[in-house]
């Protein structure tokens, strides 16, 4: 006499490939969608020149000035804009470099207080040679 009940054989399944499907599916999906903008990155949109621009040169620093008058030091936000700051990030930057040229590239609607006063800090830094970073118009 078997007194056992077919409930004990049977062994329960569970699928889980269509949960792996999901999830590969939304880690996809939120990769697309994510946008990879860089924090560091601060908007500029350059004055017009009809000169020819500059080559870059790897030991300048390059100082950049957005629209709201944010300041960025070699690709680094600066908390701030008070002269104590920019000249501490400036320095920073002009560690074992000898006599850098300081390359400004200031939004065209940047303040004007704002390109003077990262001017002033890398004067009193001893840094005279800046230069402006502009975009080249084509003439007509």
């Amino acid at each position: 006499m078997n007194f056992k009940s077919q409930r004990d054989n049977d062994e329960v399944n569970l699928d889980v490939t269509p949960l792996v499907d999901v999830v590969f599916l939304l880690v996809i999906f939120f990769m697309v969608a994510t946008t990879f903008k860089h924090n560091a990155e601060i908007n500029i949109v350059l004055p017009e020149s009809t000169e020819e621009l500059a080559e870059a040169r790897p030991d300048a620093i390059n100082i950049g000035i957005d629209a709201r008058g944010n300041i960025s030091i070699d690709d680094k936000p600066l908390l701030n804009a008070k002269m104590s700051t920019i000249k501490e990030a400036i320095s920073e930057s002009a560690v074992g470099l000898k006599e850098p040229p300081v390359i400004i590239s200031a939004d065209a609607n940047a303040t004007h207080q704002s390109v003077i006063s990262v001017m002033d800090a890398a004067r009193q830094l001893g840094l005279i040679r800046i230069t402006f970073a502009t975009l080249k118009i084509e003439e007509e």
